[in-house]
């Protein structure tokens, strides 16, 4: 329900800035009453509980972009565009992808995005588009970030896992700065209490002294780079200190024995010094995480995006894996999801031997279900049989986001055909064949699947807080009419529906689950069936939202005493169907569960944790043959190239007008780096890499340690300035390189590019 106060109307939504996606309320107003005018956070939402950071009081200029596309456009031969009708788009669309698929198989059609921060609808939908081309491939920015993360989950316990940290007696960061990344809910309230409170303990582990650094009990500055070495020293001290929860361990965990083998020796003393911590800091922050009660521990780009990436994933789990950190409040937790965001953890079945399934050029690594995105310019920019020759791009940018932006462009240019579906004329829109737009977030339902929570879980369907404009289309309608025009599904096959549909809610659901069952080759249309019957049903033009109807069934037969708990009864199909009816009812969110903290045993595979990953302990010889990673020679510096910062955020803030600090991304460098060189605050530095040259403002910081320079995200996207696009601030992704990757998961290493910084 709309809240109406002194002022107006506020309508609840949600923000889509971070993964928290917390829940707003937004007056509107202004010209044709199509601006955000004022935005607070919403107390009804579940798990934001009316809080909100600065950046969400911004949103008006994303909803009302510079580069907006109202109409399907085509590229002229001449490189310039058109506009379309929907028919004409649709059909022709279909049809070059058709081509590509009848001629060089549809595994030659790779799908980048479908996501974002909040709007997930879209991707439920695509999955059908892409069973229509036979495409096999696929990746979005999760690839950059989380592969490496999960792929490690998988193996320990085939489950996703977060911690809980508004009970933990001792709270981790390791590469994360939650004051401005945010990752947990009402993060900086939370990092307030634990710091006020004597008896909880923050520990932050980062090269820069962060805002959360700041409020930290314990900051352990690690040399950049050396996050491995560190993380192996604390699991050896664990482990030579005789500092496990060896009880517990007996009944929870497999392949302890394995791990203390690769640990027992290890020369903790050379590996602190590698990392830049005293041995003696170490050892008592070992002992303080041994003797809690509970230890929540949390990882993010900082060494997600950096050298020895997977390995170091793994080493910050055996951390509270070993000290018995599982399935109790203040630690870790197996959430339960109402939708999975991707495939397996472990990488999916089929192909590749030992490595599970591959990519079909590069050979890396697919994990959950996603190509890394270091490797798709590789995977085009090739001769091979079996390169990607047509993409579908929605909701993403890879043209800016991907590393190694020249190469990415080039790809991109050279393939057969470049479908792009978005709110904006993004970097990538503009090398597109075809663009088809969508409405923003706020102007149509849209939900995010990033939920979570633990021990109650909630889901958000947004309702609309403005019309649409007369032109685009929401992504559910777009993917719907492809698939129809591909020939996927027809009038008639979806007849039976209509029919039983007409009878009822109840004669619908198992006509449905007739058809869902009575041929495998109509499961990836699925989607699609709901929209086309199902959703033109649903009250003030939820169609979209029909996909969720599914989901909530599903949830419903593998969830029963969750669902139960968090007050969906009945008999059968009733709680599926009771969910469903909340989730469309309650504008903002639901919890649809409500777990025990024991309930996470039966979420990971055979109940027990799995310590032991033979690939990931042999790696550890890695470490013991290098010393520490640092850039000499010509580039004698590290620079982090996409530090989130007050007003950072992803670039769907296209306009910079929305920053009211540091609009041009200031390079930020050590007091005594700055003085070696003879830079100033306010002055220019050029920034050198093997891929390329920028020159950007100069902030000098005490945050920084010296050899570590860092470039904000978010910058670097162009707009319509005054007769003219202007670019603001540096495009990060100019400065990287595709080859410097995990050699696990391939993510990226935009925490640790070797750089050489001068005066300009």
């Amino acid at each position: 329900m709309a809240e109406t106060g002194l002022a107006g109307t506020w309508q609840p939504t949600a923000c889509i800035l971070c993964e928290c996606n917390c829940g707003i309320l937004v007056e509107t107003g202004g010209e044709a009453g199509r601006h955000m005018t004022r935005i607070r956070g919403d107390r009804a939402h579940p798990s934001s509980e009316g809080y909100t950071c600065n950046k969400a009081l911004r949103l008006d200029h994303y909803q009302n972009g510079p580069d907006r596309i109202l109409h399907p456009l085509r590229r002229r031969a001449d490189g310039t565009f058109e506009e379309i009708d929907w028919d004409t788009a649709v059909r022709e669309v279909a049809a070059r992808l058709g081509a590509v698929r009848d001629t060089h198989g549809g595994e030659s059609i790779f799908y980048y995005g479908g996501g974002g921060q909040g709007n997930h609808l879209g991707g439920a939908y695509a999955s059908a588009t892409l069973a229509a081309l036979g495409s096999r491939y696929r990746s979005n920015a999760l690839a950059q970030e989380k592969t490496g993360e999960m792929w490690v989950q998988g193996k320990m316990t085939g489950a996703g896992v977060r911690a809980d940290f508004e009970h933990a007696e001792v709270a981790i960061f390791i590469g994360k700065n939650p004051w401005q990344s945010h990752g947990l809910p009402r993060a900086r309230h939370t990092l307030r209490q634990i710091s006020k409170d004597p008896a909880r303990t923050l520990i932050v582990i980062d090269p820069r002294r962060s805002e959360t650094a700041e409020l930290a009990d314990i900051h352990l500055a690690v040399r950049p780079g050396t996050d491995a070495w560190l993380l192996a020293a604390m699991v050896a001290v664990l482990v030579q200190e005789n500092l496990l929860h060896r009880e517990w361990l007996d009944e929870h965990a497999t392949g302890v024995d394995d791990v203390i083998a690769h640990f027992t020796s290890l020369p903790v003393d050379r590996y602190a010094r590698i990392a830049g911590i005293e041995e003696q800091q170490l050892r008592e922050v070992v002992r303080l995480i041994a003797k809690a009660s509970s230890v929540a521990v949390a990882e993010d780009l900082g060494i997600q995006m950096n050298v020895h990436s997977t390995l170091a994933s793994y080493l910050e789990k055996l951390v509270w894996g070993l000290t018995g950190n599982f399935a109790k409040p203040g630690a870790q937790y197996a959430f339960a999801s109402l939708v999975k965001l991707s495939g397996s953890a472990l990488g999916g079945s089929g192909g590749g031997g030992s490595r599970g399934r591959v990519s079909p050029v590069a050979g890396a690594r697919i994990i959950a279900g996603l190509v890394p995105c270091n490797v798709i310019a590789e995977e085009i920019l090739t001769d091979h049989p079996k390169r990607y020759r047509a993409m579908i791009v929605e909701s993403g940018n890879p043209a800016h986001s991907l590393a190694d932006s020249v190469r990415m462009r080039a790809a991109l240019e050279s393939l057969d055909t470049l479908v792009v579906i978005d709110v904006a004329m993004t970097e990538t829109a503009r090398l597109a064949d075809y663009v088809l737009p969508a409405p923003t977030q706020y102007e149509k339902w849209e939900a995010t699947f990033f939920n979570f929570e633990f021990p109650r879980n909630y889901f958000h369907l947004r309702r609309p807080i403005f019309a649409a404009p007369e032109g685009p289309l929401p992504e559910p309608e777009i993917h719907a009419r492809l698939v129809e025009s591909l020939g996927a599904v027809s009038e008639m096959q979806l007849a039976p529906l209509r029919e039983a549909l007409a009878r009822g809610r109840a004669a619908f659901t198992e006509a449905f689950f007739a058809f869902a069952t009575s041929d495998p080759a109509l499961a990836p249309f699925i989607p699609v069936a709901l929209y086309r019957t199902l959703g033109p049903t649903l009250p003030d033009g939820a169609a979209s939202a029909a996909a969720l109807w599914g989901a909530a069934h599903l949830f419903a037969m593998q969830n029963p005493d969750s669902l139960r708990r968090a007050g969906f009864t009945g008999e059968g199909f009733e709680p599926g169907e009771h969910l469903f009816e909340a989730i469309l009812g309650s504008p903002s969110g639901v919890v649809f569960s409500v777990d025990d903290y024991d309930d996470s045993w039966s979420r990971i595979r055979g109940a027990r944790l799995n310590l032991a990953i033979p690939e990931l302990l042999d790696e550890l010889a890695t470490l013991d043959a290098e010393t520490a990673p640092g850039a000499t020679g010509d580039f004698p510096f590290v620079l982090s190239a996409g530090e989130r910062r007050a007003y950072t955020a992803n670039t769907i803030f296209r306009d910079p007008a929305w920053r009211k600090e540091d609009a041009a991304g200031s390079l930020r460098i050590s007091p005594q780096d700055a003085s070696r060189l003879g830079l100033a605050t306010g002055g220019r530095a050029r920034v050198t890499t093997k891929r390329g040259s920028v020159e950007v403002p100069v902030e000098v910081s005490e945050t920084m340690q010296a050899g570590h320079v860092s470039l904000p995200n978010g910058l670097g996207v162009d707009f319509p300035g005054l007769g003219a696009r202007s670019l603001a601030g540096v495009p990060p992704n100019e400065l990287t390189a595709s080859e410097d990757r995990d050699k696990f998961a391939g993510t990226p290493w935009h925490k640790h590019v070797a750089a050489r910084v001068e005066a300009a």
